[in-house]
């Protein structure tokens, strides 16, 4: 009896312990094949937290949430020996990369290995493999994988954008038949405006790593930072037609890559390229995704010393099954398929190669504290406004960049980021001093940097970023090496407000902070005014576009209560007076002093329009100003009624028949019309508006000497003379007018085309914004842009009837990192035509 109950006992404790191994694979789990349907972002969240409770060698974290409220997840996958001490390899990775102090251990580390799958929405097909792939690495019956963590953690991140996806996903499951049509015209092939391509903000995620504009992007760059990973693949999907992409990447690579970093893209490309020649599978190399720009997935991990990778696989618009160019059908199984290749062949590659992967990644942040990179040891930013000092502080502080304040009335010279010469300038307390000896000297150096070194010109993005010129702050690059005096900034928060029964308020007009606080007030109902010119009074200067809020335009018994609990909330500064009698300049009952109207504010939306140029506007207005927005659809301006908006925003897009006489008519009763981008162009040398195209330089070489010299193979490179794929440029400003209050009279704007308009010369239209033949400053600009570029207007307002078209041909609000422009575009809306 006693020997039965053993026998039983041992046989229930076996199919226990065979019961608790036994993982299910995510076609198990989900009922069908990976491929064979997509899979909704909160099925691919289950299966994830299923293989957390089924499986002792992973720990899943949840980083955050989207703006639609679906979860963040990263998945930390390791052997028996080190699933346990996650924290300790983190922390020593760190003291490898410099981020902590203390001795590293290179001997008992573990190898990081981070895989990012679906940045963009309608490039799905990653998401599939992300499950596939975390049950190679967690399934009990693969010999392999217990190899693979030895000396190895996985890190994945099986979606990067979960509201892009689902927008996808929910499209194409609900107009696909019982079947999947691969004719490309049908209508499942064809996605809806905006597309799955973007977050819910219609922002690129791919774009935001550095900036750090989007939620998604701040918590998930948040979480990378923490760990800093020796090897980073980031999935996408290219066009169907499109063979399978991966490294080594294509030129221009920033000098500042390590060779290391360029001879371990061919290992992994060696690697992958073994299963996809077995396979069959077509693919190519060195091509047009090259490394630069340093807000992509594969250039931000390479700046951070990591190898840093872009996978593509062609799809994009694919759905389940769709019939290539050369009449192939390509289907989701397949796509699931190359992508998995690509993944175990990574993982293979980065376990045989730990040792050197750890070594490399160490000296890489070595060097930056001895040896940094880069023509200057030390930069110096005036802190002349002090919202914007605050955000590039912040943006620095989100990339791990190290910086102080202050040296006590020290005289430097250095680089003038505005004029471009050697300058003098004494700084204070309250500047920023940034050390470039430190761990994360590579990418401080990139985002620095005021001329791009570009080796090859064919670029995939934009090839100006210097930080100075995005957010407009005067800045210095020195040659000597300066250390801070504190890494405290002196903050002086305002004192609060009590009930004080002033004549008027008046507050600073230099930033967005400014503009939100306007905001908060108009929503509350209290009127504002603003100063036309600049006043002096109780011993303080006012500049122009300063804000008055006078009790006298708001007859309410709790007028001083709101103003300065409004304050207090915002902690804004603000300057109660006792009388409207100025010093210097117009008192406040002057006609230069001019009323506030709360504008009602309609951004155009849906087909034709530039979904993410579109989307900078709405995330501004709801996110960074909270001020209320409407957005309508193009196609329903006809049926829409107009008189009840005072501002139409039109950004960069395709608008058909454009502009409508009802919007004209609109217009001219007292209507303010924001053109953006092409919109500008498509009001050009069109009757009433007074916007004309400036023809460029014509070129002096007889045109069949010219078509004569052409060759065939050098037609890519030929077609580079007319290119700018995003350069930054330095503009005049009219600080004068309203459009420009509270803006320096040298602003930089990013240049991606090559529109430029002249000069208005008649009486009712000002040249805001002007061109000189001086202004390029950093960046690639082909030589036949370059000199059409010169002398000529980007930036203007014209006045039509009792109404005002803004003109701005450049976008301000530049993947919301431009900080620069956020107030030039906010003086379009509030201060412009008022």
């Amino acid at each position: 009896m006693i020997k039965r109950l053993l026998i039983l006992i041992l046989a229930v404790a076996c199919c226990s312990t065979s019961f608790a191994q036994n993982i299910q694979s995510p076609e198990q789990f989900l009922g069908y094949k990976l491929g064979e349907q997509f899979t909704p972002h909160h099925r691919i969240v289950e299966y994830f937290k299923y293989v957390a409770g089924a499986s002792k060698n992973v720990k899943l974290q949840q980083f955050g949430t989207t703006n639609e409220g679906r979860p963040q997840l990263a998945m930390f996958i390791a052997s028996d020996e080190n699933i346990g001490r996650l924290e300790e390899i983190r922390h020593n990775n760190l003291k490898l990369a410099g981020m902590e102090s203390g001795a590293a251990n290179l001997a008992n580390t573990p190898v990081i290995l981070w895989l990012s799958y679906n940045v963009h929405g309608n490039e799905p097909a990653s998401s599939e493999t992300s499950m596939w792939t975390l049950y190679d690495l967690v399934n009990p019956s693969n010999s392999q994988n217990k190899e693979w963590l030895k000396n190895m953690l996985v890190v994945i991140d099986p979606c990067l954008n979960p509201d892009g996806r689902d927008r996808y996903v929910n499209f194409y499951n609900s107009v696909k038949g019982q079947s999947p049509d691969p004719t490309p015209t049908a209508r499942e092939h064809v996605e809806p405006w905006p597309g799955g391509r973007v977050n819910h903000y219609y922002f690129d995620l791919n774009r935001d790593w550095a900036w750090q504009a989007q939620k998604e992007t701040q918590n998930r760059v948040a979480l990378y930072n923490q760990w800093l990973p020796e090897v980073h693949v980031d999935y996408h999907e290219q066009g169907y037609n499109a063979p399978y992409y991966f490294a080594p990447a294509a030129e221009p690579y920033h000098k500042d890559l390590t060779q290391w970093q360029r001879d371990f893209q061919v290992t992994i490309g060696r690697h992958n390229a073994k299963d996809f020649d077995k396979n069959g599978w077509m693919y190519f190399t060195k091509q047009i995704f090259d490394l630069l720009y340093p807000s992509y997935g594969d250039t931000y991990p390479l700046y951070n010393g990591a190898i840093g990778m872009t996978y593509e696989q062609g799809g994009i618009g694919a759905g389940l099954a769709v019939q290539t160019r050369i009449g192939d059908t390509l289907t989701l199984v397949q796509r699931v398929a190359h992508h998995h290749s690509t993944s175990i062949s990574t993982i293979e590659t980065t376990s045989a190669n730990a040792t050197k992967l750890l070594s490399e990644f160490k000296k890489f942040h070595d060097n930056g504290i001895s040896n940094p990179p880069g023509q200057f040891k030390t930069y110096v930013i005036k802190n002349d406004n002090n919202e914007k000092t605050r955000k590039l502080a912040e943006m620095l502080s989100r990339n791990g960049i190290q910086f102080g304040y202050g040296l006590s009335a020290k005289s430097v010279t250095g680089f003038s980021y505005f004029t471009g010469k050697t300058e003098t300038t004494a700084v204070d307390g309250n500047d920023l001093v940034i050390n470039a000896a430190q761990a994360k000297a590579v990418l401080l150096d990139v985002l620095m940097e005021p001329k791009t070194d570009i080796v090859d010109s064919a670029t995939y993005d934009i090839t100006g970023w210097a930080l100075p010129y995005a957010f407009g702050l005067k800045a210095y690059g020195l040659k000597e090496t300066l250390k801070p005096s504190t890494t405290n900034w002196n903050v002086i928060k305002p004192q609060p407000l009590a009930n004080t029964h002033a004549y008027a308020y008046v507050s600073a007009w230099q930033s967005v902070a400014d503009v939100k606080f306007l905001a908060a007030l108009l929503k509350k109902g209290i009127k504002v005014r603003y100063a036309e010119q600049a006043f002096e009074t109780g011993g303080k200067k006012f500049m122009a576009g300063s804000l008055l809020i006078a009790k006298a335009s708001n007859n309410r018994a709790d007028f001083d209560q709101v103003v300065t609990s409004t304050a207090n909330e915002m902690e804004h500064e603000l300057t109660p007076l006792l009388t409207g009698f100025v010093d210097k300049g117009y008192d406040f009952g002057s006609n230069m002093v001019h009323a506030l109207k709360q504008p009602r504010v309609m951004l155009i939306a849906g087909d034709g329009v530039n979904s993410e140029a579109m989307g900078e506007v709405w995330h501004l207005f709801e996110q960074q100003i909270g001020y209320p927005i409407s957005l309508v659809r193009y196609q329903d301006l006809n049926r829409t009624k107009i008189s009840d908006f005072d501002v139409a925003i039109f950004a960069d897009g395709r608008y058909d028949n454009f502009p409508s006489e009802k919007l004209q008519s609109w217009v001219r009763d007292g209507g303010r019309l924001i053109a953006m981008e092409n919109a500008v162009s498509l009001l050009a040398d069109k009757k009433d508006f007074g916007i004309k195209r400036k023809e460029g330089k014509k070129d002096d070489k007889p045109a069949g000497a010219k078509a004569d010299a052409r060759v065939y193979a050098n037609r890519e490179r030929d077609a580079i003379s007319s290119n700018i794929p995003g350069a930054v440029y330095k503009l005049n400003l009219d600080t004068t007018h309203p459009l420009a209050f509270g803006m320096p009279k040298t602003y930089f704007t990013i240049k991606n085309n090559d529109e430029l308009y002249d000069y208005f010369t008649d009486d009712d239209s000002w040249n805001v914004g002007t061109l000189k033949a001086d202004g390029y400053t950093s960046g690639f600009v082909g030589v036949d842009t370059k000199k059409k570029l010169t002398n000529g207007m980007l930036i203007g307002v014209q006045s039509m009837g009792r109404g005002t078209v803004v003109y701005l041909a450049d976008d301000p609000l530049f993947r919301s990192f431009w900080e620069n422009g956020k107030l030039l575009f906010s003086n379009a809306v509030f201060m412009v035509g008022q």
